[in-house]
């Protein structure tokens, strides 16, 4: 029943909207002559802080028209790839202007987390990539808008899809799995490697992800250890009400998955939009830029199907069946150590507070017949969660790292031989001596 108390709540709060926004076009209009008035301004800014926190966010659009190659200006388009009931592959295309050479870069596949959040949330990994690499990525869709007649999506078809679409891409593909697609990214990696699939990848990059989430436990982790599936089913997950297309689908909402992150930080959001009501008082249109551009990324959800979040759940924070080698996908066993063909890389947040340190790592444990120089290990310090792929900690620092290993490995498949590059070195635990920024591939600290 919450999610039509969601929509009647939004449904009640539409004409208040109309009423702010009227009101703040009375205050605010350049022919009214009080317009500069403190109360006016001061009410102008209550007006549209009420609109911000009220209104239902679309799905934002990545908008990456251009990536600069060597200071060249290089238009990018979005190409469709591959279309599913619950998502595309997109392929960021290069279009490289006459003279240009034809581009040799590795493929890249991000696996965007379906945790709530659009992909989009990863357009700044994305664009970091774009100058060096053929970058696609997984748009997975708002359950909301799939109808029922498409089926059921849970853990299994998430794996099913990343097979696809690294079948779909071909050999020497390089995978990124951001936060939750790390478990299903590795699975599908293992079930390749054990059916000795004829395309493996080249690489698989996991960040942020919760591998064994018994290493470092955050609250999130907690949360989910504690509470019974029937709980989570009973108590988070709803249908979806007409008139979306999905109608009667049972979810996970976005708006439940948002709350939650919200008041795990309640406080920085509520002064987060105190700060925007003074910036708007106060005339500073670049400090309220940043914060709507934020908040229109961090503000725009979507629905999970049940079976999807619920299997996870269970498999990943409760049962920890990939780490205890227990976890299977339709009927096989899904075994870690098979993985011989594909370079593994963990990356991870010093102050991660949804993955704590050493959950990533354990993919390292996990995968015990990968060479030891194509196993690599990075703990960013200083950083969070979200800093793990987007901000300029993984422009500068993390990136460059990145792009030093899918070089070395494409060298690697390509010589046959073995390239000098420093080999895996764990950092569990962090002590005084041993710091966070561990060596990445030969990369400086």
């Amino acid at each position: 029943m919450h999610y039509y108390a969601y929509e009647l709540a939004h449904a009640i709060a539409r004409p208040l909207r109309f009423g702010a926004e009227a009101l703040k076009f009375s205050v605010d209009n350049p022919f009214n002559p009080f317009s500069a008035l403190p109360i006016n301004r001061s009410i102008a800014a209550a007006c549209e802080v009420f609109e911000n926190v009220t209104r239902r966010y679309g799905k934002p659009r990545f908008d990456l028209k251009e990536t600069r190659i060597n200071g060249v200006a290089v238009p990018v388009s979005e190409e469709i790839v591959s279309v599913k009931p619950f998502c595309n592959l997109i392929h960021f295309k290069r279009q490289f202007g006459e003279g240009m050479p034809v581009s040799q870069d590795p493929k890249v596949l991000i696996v965007a987390p379906m945790s709530g959040h659009y992909a989009t949330l990863l357009r700044g990994t994305v664009a970091a990539m774009l100058p060096e690499h053929e970058v696609y990525i997984t748009d997975w869709a708002d359950a909301r808008e799939v109808p029922l007649f498409e089926g059921r999506f849970d853990l299994d078809s998430f794996i099913d899809y990343l097979i696809e679409f690294v079948h779909t891409l071909g050999p020497n593909t390089h995978m990124i799995a951001v936060c939750q697609p790390a478990v299903p990214a590795l699975a599908a990696t293992a079930i390749m490697a054990a059916n000795e699939d004829q395309v493996q990848l080249s690489s698989l990059t996991l960040m942020g992800g919760p591998i064994d989430t018994r290493r470092n436990p955050t609250a999130v982790n907690e949360l989910a250890a504690q509470k019974s599936i029937a709980w989570f089913e009973n108590n988070v997950t709803s249908f979806v009400p007409p008139p979306h297309p999905g109608a009667m689908r049972r979810v996970y909402p976005g708006f439940m998955q948002l709350t939650g992150f919200m008041t795990m930080n309640l406080e920085r959001h509520m002064n987060a939009h105190v700060d925007l009501f003074n910036n708007l008082v106060e005339g500073d249109c670049d400090s309220v830029k940043g914060h709507q551009d934020f908040y229109v990324e961090y503000l725009a959800v979507m629905d999970l199907t049940a079976e999807f979040y619920l299997q996870t759940v269970h498999t990943v924070f409760q049962e920890h069946s990939l780490p205890d080698g227990r976890m299977m996908h339709r009927g096989q066993l899904v075994d870690c150590s098979k993985i011989r063909k594909t370079a593994i890389i963990t990356i991870e947040g010093e102050r991660d507070d949804i993955c704590g340190l050493g959950q990533t790592e354990a993919a390292q444990l996990l995968c015990t017949n990968v060479q030891d120089d194509e196993r690599f290990h990075y703990v960013q310090p200083g950083v969070g969660h979200y800093g793990v792929f987007n901000g300029t900690r993984w422009r500068t620092e993390i990136q460059p790292r990145l792009r030093q290993m899918i070089r070395s490995v494409e060298r690697k498949r390509r010589m046959g031989t073995t390239v000098e590059v420093k080999p895996y070195i764990g950092g569990w635990p962090l002590t005084p001596d041993r710091p966070a920024n561990i060596l990445l591939n030969g990369a400086a600290e």
